[in-house]
This record gives structure tokens, C-alpha cells and sequence, in this order.
């Protein structure tokens, strides 16, 4: 039961991805004609993020297609870093566009232009209509998968800045106020920054193996060593491999020469604990008697 749910939502995730790539395309292709005709540099800049969009979107697809695909023997893991990889590679391109974007507004500062203001506010409140129903599509989704979050990043502030756009057409109709392309561009771009860098982050933490930020090493070592016979807690590892999985792995030293049978009872309970204590689904223990080797928790292999 559980598994035909989680099913359909993949596949939901995929529909609506797929139904924001339509939509964003179409949104991307007016703002660039509308951009060139009316020489705003706000509205190309938006084109430009949706455009941006369009990528993030188009790998936030793959990469979910790819997350179902079953393990092999030459991908043992399958493709379960997919989404996590793309999350990576989205947040990348956020910090990026709104970095070209700053350059541009500084120039367009210094040499402000006229604008034909209506043609601004009419693609800007059509670029808003299509952003919003993607945002609403993907917000449940985003709450619990980093590639997902990344794609509703993307199309979040891609609908604010078209908000800014709208609200400088709206001020360069009515008072002339050129400068403010400009400064709404700055403000869109360090936004994209403060966004983008969050996420940067956290999938480079997921990607490098780091331990999750959650999860106190000298409290686990503590919980397993109260059990019976066991000794000395080393060589221990813990990573995400994405955001359904956290692994473990350690060596333990054992007081005494102990029965397999006897390990498999032991395991089984650290087993328990580490998952409804710290969450941790995919445990990996070797067992160790009297072995001479480091007795350090962390050793890099």
C-alpha cells in the first residue's frame, strides 16, 4: 500500500514538472520578444531567470525519472543521487544568473533608457499568472526533496521578480522613474543569492558524504556502547545518500569471542535503535575481537 502511494507520487511530481516546463517555455519566449521591443532590461533579465527556469526544470525532470530507476550490478545504488544532483546543479545556476544580472543592472544604471512601459506590465502580469499555478503545483512536493525545492526556487523567485517587474512598469508608466528597471534587477538578483547559496549548500553537504547537521556522533557512540559486550565504537562513517536514506557504518569491539547468533542479536538491536532514535534506515556493522588496528571513531579510510 505504502509503495502504490509513494508511486503516485512520483508520478505526480513528474506531471507537474513537465506541465511548469510547458508553461515556463511559453512565458520565456514572450518576455524576450517583449524585452527586445520594449528595451527593458528588467523584463529580458526576468526572461533570462525563466529561461533558467526552463533548465531547472527540464533536469529536475530527469533527475526524478532517474531516482525510480532499479539498481544493478554495475549501479548498485541505482540513481538515487539524481535529484540530489540536480538540486546542486539548479542552485548553481540561481547563484550565477542573479551574478550576470548584477553586471548588467550596474550598466544599465549608468546609462538608464527609456522603456515602453506597457508591453512591461502586461507580460509581467501574464509571466506572474503561469509562475503562480507552477509555484502552487510544485509547493507540496518542495517541502520534503531538495531537487524538487530547487525547481520551486527557481519558478518562486522567478514570480517574484515578475512582481518587480510589473510594479516598475507600473512606476515608469505613470512617473517616468527609468532608474528603477535597474534597481528592481539588483534587488532580483541579490534575492536569487540569498536563495540560491542555502540550497548550494546543503546539496554540496549531501554530496561530499559530510554527516548531517541533525545527528550528535558522541551521542550515537554512547547509545551503542550501553549494549552488553560491546567494548569500543570506531571507524565510523555516517552520510546521506538522499533525503529518504542516512547510513551508518562503524567497527565495534566486542569483550568477548562471541557466537555469531549471539552478533546477529546485538545488531538487531542496534539496529532498532538507530532507527527510531536517530532515523538512520541503512545500518553496516563489522564485528571485531582483540583486532589490532586504530581505536579512533574517525578514521579516514
Amino acid at each position: 500500500m505504502g509503495h502504490g502511494h509513494s508511486h503516485n507520487h512520483h508520478n505526480s511530481k513528474g506531471r507537474n514538472l513537465l506541465i511548469s516546463i510547458v508553461l515556463n517555455i511559453s512565458i520565456t519566449v514572450a518576455q524576450v520578444i517583449g524585452g527586445i521591443l520594449s528595451g527593458s532590461l528588467a523584463l529580458l533579465s526576468d526572461a533570462l531567470h525563466n529561461f533558467s527556469d526552463v533548465i531547472s526544470l527540464i533536469i529536475s525532470f530527469v533527475a526524478n525519472k532517474l531516482a525510480k530507476q532499479k539498481a544493478s550490478v554495475k549501479r548498485t545504488f541505482g540513481y538515487k543521487r539524481a535529484e540530489i544532483l540536480a538540486a546542486f546543479i539548479n542552485a548553481s545556476t540561481l547563484v550565477i544568473v542573479a551574478v550576470l544580472l548584477i553586471f548588467e543592472a550596474i550598466k544599465r544604471f549608468k546609462n538608464p533608457e527609456e522603456i515602453e512601459s506597457n508591453l512591461v506590465i502586461w507580460l509581467s502580469f501574464i509571466a506572474i499568472l503561469g509562475n503562480g499555478f507552477s509555484v502552487l503545483l510544485l509547493k507540496k512536493s518542495a517541502n520534503d526533496n531538495m531537487n524538487m525545492k530547487s525547481a520551486y526556487l527557481h519558478l518562486l523567485t522567478d514570480m517574484m521578480a515578475s512582481v518587480a517587474v510589473l510594479v516598475g512598469g507600473l512606476l515608469m508608466k505613470f512617473y517616468q522613474v527609468y532608474w528603477v528597471d535597474s534597481a528592481l534587477t539588483l534587488a532580483i538578483a541579490i534575492y536569487l543569492i540569498i536563495m540560491g547559496w542555502d540550497l548550494l549548500k546543503s546539496s554540496t553537504k549531501v554530496l561530499m558524504l559530510f554527516t548531517p547537521e541533525d545527528l550528535q556522533i558522541d551521542n550515537i557512540i554512547k547509545d551503542i556502547q550501553n549494549f552488553d559486550k560491546i567494548k569500543n565504537v570506531h571507524h565510523l562513517h555516517i552520510w546521506q545518500l538522499n533525503e529518504e536514506e542516512i547510513h551508518l557504518e562503524a567497527h565495534i569491539d566486542f569483550n568477548e569471542d562471541i557466537k555469531l547468533s549471539e552478533f546477529d542479536i546485538v545488531l538487531n538491536k542496534i539496529e532498532e535503535l538507530i532507527h527510531h532514535k536517530y532515523n538512520i534506515n541503512h545500518v553496516n556493522i563489522q564485528p571485531e575481537y582483540s583486532k589490532r588496528d586504530s581505536k579512533s571513531v574517525i578514521v579516514q579510510d
